[in-house]
This record gives C-alpha cells, structure tokens and sequence, in this order.
C-alpha cells in the first residue's frame, strides 16, 4: 500500500479527495435535521449523496495520486460520525431499538479508547478493520439505507429485510469487537519482528 506524500496541512485540505470528505460532514447535519422534520425523501438522497462521496474520494485518492495524512484520518472520521449520528436520531425517533445503538456506540467507543490507548503508548500503530468489523460497518449502512427506505415505500419486504439486519448488527457490534480485541491481543503478545506494520 502506497503510504500518503507529506504535503503541508493547509494544502491537504484543497485536495479533491479531502474536499469530498469534508462535503460528507457538512452533509451530516443536514441530514440529520430533515429526519427529525420527517422528511424522509430528502433524507435518503443526502444519505445517498454522502455514499456516493465516500465511494469516490477513495477512487480519486488513487487516481490523482493525493492519499494524504489529513486524508488517511478525516475520512474514517466522517464516516463514523455520520453513521453514529443516524443511529442516534433514527433511534430517538423510534426506528431503530435502542439496545441496537447501545451496542454500536460501546464497540466503538471501546475500540476507540484501546486504539488510543495502544497508539499513544507506542504499543501497536496499525488499526486495520477485522473481518467482522467490516462486515458490521457493511450491514450498518444497508440497514439504515432499509430503515430510510421502509419510511419511503411502506414495503412489508422492507420492513423484513430492516429488522434482520438490525438483529444482525445486535450480533455483528459484539462480535467484531471481541475479534478487534484477539487480534490486538495475538500482535502485541507476538514477536517483535512479526508485529510490524
């Protein structure tokens, strides 16, 4: 993997890829006001509009040769925010159980806590996704993209296709944080010409 150029922290942020990230957050508030308003309609095109983001600063990072520090760490930023924030509100408006937020919100702030942790003692630098993490991140978007849609069409198809992927993520968030945990665990208990990254 191509590590990102240095580039002055001003200039990181004229990137194309860093514009569209940034787009994605200035999106999140917007969103986030229009489902309160229960204007679903517009919700789910901002919803799309923020995937189609983060689809295409990844692709344009590559293509135009502007992976940046900013960059490595503003997107998962974003991406994370606007997922957590959704389920906050989703579940404050009543369409997604709040033990489901519950269990979002504690893997991520445990794995956000260890992470920092790990990352200001020196101990392990190198936070890739797990398997399960991102297959709970995947079933996230598509079960609030579901839970957007079934406001929309009234689908009893939907409706099903949203409450199995809610329980799903009630099994996937515990998972994928004990899987996070065995991996940090097996590195840093591993020798020290096997735990680089």
């Amino acid at each position: 993997m191509n590590s990102p150029c240095y580039v002055p922290l001003l200039s990181q942020f004229r990137a194309v890829p860093n514009l569209l990230t940034l787009m994605r957050l200035f999106i999140i508030p917007f969103l986030l006001i229009e489902i309160l308003d229960g204007h679903y309609g517009i919700s789910f095109a901002l919803f799309m509009l923020a995937g189609i983001s983060d689809a295409f600063d990844g692709l344009l990072a590559r293509w135009l040769s502007q992976k940046t520090t900013l960059g490595q760490y503003l997107d998962p930023i974003a991406d994370k925010l606007l997922l957590s924030s959704l389920f906050v509100v989703l579940t404050h408006v009543g369409l997604i159980p709040r033990y489901v937020t519950v269990l979002v919100f504690s893997r991520d702030v445990g794995i956000l806590l260890i992470s920092t942790l790990l990352f200001v003692t020196g101990s392990l630098r190198d936070f890739r996704p797990s398997l399960f993490g991102k297959l709970n991140t995947f079933v996230q978007i598509v079960a609030l993209v579901a839970v957007l849609c079934q406001k929309l069409f009234m689908s009893p198809a939907v409706a099903t296709l949203r409450d199995v992927l809610v329980r799903a993520i009630a099994v996937l968030a515990p998972l994928s944080a004990a899987q996070y945990a065995w991996i940090v665990l097996r590195r840093m208990n591993s020798p020290p010409e096997q735990t680089v990254v």
